[in-house]
């Protein structure tokens, strides 16, 4: 079974081309991208909001400790 859908990865070569061209920007602060992590990070997260089958973002921060 695929991991990711192929609407997800069409969302990822489109912010690669955009991030090319220098037209992607980043999200609040509305920045040019050059990172190619970031451009696919973005890719995904759009795909995301489409509804495309995207794994879910990992957690941020380790696991806490259980008293």
């Amino acid at each position: 079974m695929a991991r990711y859908s192929r609407g997800a990865g069409k969302a990822v070569k489109s912010a690669m081309r955009r991030r090319k061209r220098g037209t992607l920007k980043s999200g609040r602060s509305r920045k040019r991208v050059t990172s190619r992590k970031q451009a696919v990070a973005i890719g995904l997260s759009e795909a995301r909001k489409k509804g495309a089958k995207v794994p879910r973002r990992a957690r941020r921060g380790g696991r806490r400790k259980r008293s």
